[in-house]
């Protein structure tokens, strides 16, 4: 932001308690649900709004790769962009998002099951019993790797709490 944009006038004291009032009864209302949900059961960058950095969902299963996708192939889903290498993998995920979509949101299921939410990143990943997850380190790939039945239930009993915790 350049500095003449940010010599903005401040807000009246008045202003801001009317701003604050009729945000608090938009939100207690209902009237605006971007406020009183969260995108942040999907891991996405905060910057682009791309869920798990823009890396096409499918392409783990079709290609076995992680791929980048495309910004002409994007689809708006649980609050977060979504992007595609070609419009087969578009049409496929739409048809399932839940077939493709990463296991908790894409954050690390070994951290999941400590109860710490940590994202996972897209480059480091595997699939198991046909889920995507994907990992923060190499060390909690291998870990899952290990016994990767007995950590995702672990971390499947411990994500209803995580998802609390990723509300606030």
């Amino acid at each position: 932001m350049t500095s003449a944009r940010r010599g903005g006038k401040p807000l009246r004291a008045t202003t801001a308690a009317v701003l604050a009032a009729t945000l608090w009864a938009g939100a207690w209302s209902g009237g605006l649900p971007a406020l009183a949900t969260t995108t942040e059961q999907v891991v996405n960058n905060p910057q682009t709004g791309l869920a798990i950095d823009g890396f096409d969902p499918v392409s783990y299963f079709i290609d076995a790769a992680a791929k980048v996708g495309r910004a002409e192939f994007e689809f708006r889903y649980r609050g977060a962009i979504w992007r595609f290498r070609n419009p087969g993998n578009l049409a496929a995920f739409k048809a399932g998002a839940a077939d493709y979509e990463p296991r908790f949101g894409g954050y690390d299921p070994i951290a999941v099951g400590r109860g710490a939410p940590t994202p996972g990143n897209p480059e480091l990943w595997l699939i198991a019993d046909q889920k995507l997850y994907l990992f923060h380190t190499l060390e909690t790939l291998d870990a899952f790797r290990s016994d990767p039945r007995r950590r995702a239930m672990r971390a499947e009993a411990r994500w209803p709490d995580v998802i609390k915790v990723l509300a606030r």
